[in-house]
């Protein structure tokens, strides 16, 4: 009896089922890392609101790798007709359909409105296939299936590999950000959402017609005269396939006209004239005139003068690649040419220097011309200004009349300043002149075309004294066979040092028609359809 009544009761020796919960309620509550998700916060304190942020981080992982996804292998080669291509997506505010056609420019459609762009990218095309479609176009009528199908194998094909990309590349970056597969996985199934609703929002707003209105960039803005009327070809084929393959067929003949560089294919009834002026020392302009001469099949080139910069006999090198050039060279002196440079030109082959009205027959054109009469450079001599230019374009003229008389009229005249120029108005068709480094044409009162030629040299020495550096240029002009009147020109224009932009723009000439005037002197006003004298170009 005395031992039973020692022993304490069994209910406060043995731990009850409370004080064991109670226990482990501790133990997790002070184990790092776990979170008490039974447990109610405290009176008075709230949850802090962060699932928005957590989404938000989480929406800006799934586009960051979605978008490295498709730049890394979203993209599939594959040909289109005659054309390799490169298939891209891209993330794009507007959506639509890019074509480039490098370095030509691009086509932009509005195909679809969704958050991503189709990128097309002409890589190359085949020539015998391009020059086969521009000689036969009634396989136009063929090259429709073909081109159908070779677009929805790669837009299928690409589509295949951006849905891996867009998928791989925010799994991963969500893998990398988050460490958690979870999140990793979360990550990839929000970019397969997106990239869905992406592709059910470009179906729904999907617009064939789009191929029917391309909008043009770059050097492809002279396109629509060479693609045509779209809306009147879509009454002779389908909507989209046809329009798609004679889109194709029009960008394969541009390509195949402008990569080539010259306007016209060679035509027996066609001269070519090569206008230079203002070299000014710059030794890049012989290489340019070279390769413009051979793209241009040029007939005979003319250089309005000032192809030095201070004419000493030191230059005279300078002059040496003239011979090499591939055309003949006709020269008149500007107001940086010394009688220095003028002497040496003459022992130069393939070059003929015109002064004081001489006329020389080359390639077919009767061409006339006068030296400046000044020489600036020289500082001991004060410069006589607009009036002995005139005095210059007076007898530049008498001279041409004189050739008129003889039964040899002149075709071109050419002069260094535009006020000598300006002279010769009513004697000749058209007269060339440099000087200003601008590019100038009128029709002058009496019937004579005046064209100005800017800085082939790019201003030479000067082209870094102004802000911007000046720009090369020079210009063909196509002239009749048989009239020797000008049809149309080209003018070139280069981006100045390092040459990072070309341009080339045609112009069409109308045909003067020169005012009539019994007395012989400019008077009245310009006929009706004559543009209207511009005011004279400063020197």
């Amino acid at each position: 009896m005395a031992r039973e009544a020692q022993e304490p009761p069994r209910s406060l020796t043995s731990p009850s089922p409370i004080r064991t919960a109670l226990v482990r309620l501790r133990r997790r509550l002070s184990t790092p890392g776990r979170s008490p998700r039974a447990v109610a916060p405290a009176p008075g304190l709230a949850p802090t609101p962060r699932p928005w942020l957590r989404a938000l981080g989480l929406t800006g992982v799934v586009l960051v790798g979605a978008w490295l996804g498709l730049l890394i292998v979203g993209n599939v080669r594959t040909p289109v007709g005659p054309m390799d291509t490169t298939m891209t997506l891209r993330p794009s505010l507007s959506g639509g359909t890019k074509i480039n056609v490098s370095p030509l420019g691009a086509l932009e459609l509005d195909s679809h409105i969704a958050p991503v762009r189709l990128d097309v990218d002409v890589d190359r095309l085949d020539p015998v296939r391009s020059r086969v479609l521009v000689e036969h176009p009634e396989l136009i009528s063929g090259l429709e299936e073909e081109i159908t199908g070779d677009v929805r194998d790669g837009t299928t094909e690409l589509a295949v590999r951006s849905v891996v990309a867009v998928v791989s590349g925010a799994t991963a970056l969500g893998l990398a950000v988050y460490r958690r597969p979870r999140r990793a996985l979360a990550a990839g199934g929000l970019a397969l959402a997106l990239l869905a609703a992406s592709a059910v929002s470009a179906y729904a707003t999907w617009n064939p017609k789009s191929v029917l209105e391309p909008k043009f960039s770059g050097l492809l803005t002279s396109a629509p005269s060479v693609v045509g009327n779209a809306r009147s070809i879509v009454t002779e084929f389908g909507v989209y396939q046809e329009e798609l393959a004679r889109l194709v067929t029009n960008v394969t003949k541009l390509y195949e006209a402008t990569s080539t560089l010259p306007a016209y294919q060679p035509d027996p009834g066609t001269m070519r004239l090569l206008h230079v002026s203002d070299i000014h020392l710059n030794p890049a302009a012989w290489h340019i005139i070279a390769s413009l001469v051979e793209q241009y099949d040029i007939d005979v080139i003319i250089d309005s003068g000032d192809t030095m910069d201070h004419g000493s006999a030191a230059e005279n090198g300078f002059l040496d690649p003239i011979s090499d050039l591939g055309a003949p060279y006709v020269w008149v002196r500007g107001n940086h040419d010394s009688r220095v440079t003028q002497e040496y030109l003459r022992g130069l082959k393939n070059v003929h220097v015109l002064d004081d009205g001489r006329a020389v027959t080359v390639a077919g054109l009767r061409i006339a011309g006068s030296g400046d009469p000044q020489f600036t450079p020289d500082r001991s001599v004060v410069a006589l200004g607009d009036p002995a230019e005139r005095m210059t374009g007076i007898r530049l003229a008498s001279a041409l009349r004189d050739q008129e008389r003889a039964g040899t009229p002149v075709d071109i005249a050419v002069a260094h300043n535009p006020v000598a120029a300006r002279e010769t108005d009513g004697t000749v068709p058209l007269v060339l002149a440099g000087h200003v480094h601008r590019r100038h044409t009128e029709i002058l009162k009496h019937g004579t075309r005046l064209k100005v030629e800017g800085s082939t040299g790019g201003g030479g020495l000067r082209a870094v004294q102004n802000e911007k550096p000046e720009q090369v240029r020079a210009s063909v002009l196509y002239l009749d066979r048989e009239t020797r009147r000008m049809q149309a020109w080209d003018e070139i224009t280069l981006g100045g040092l390092g040459l990072t932009t070309a341009e080339v723009s045609r112009h069409l000439a109308e045909q003067p028609e020169p005012e009539p005037s019994p007395s012989g002197s400019p008077s009245g006003t310009p006929p009706a359809g004559t543009p209207s004298p511009s005011p004279n170009p400063s020197p």
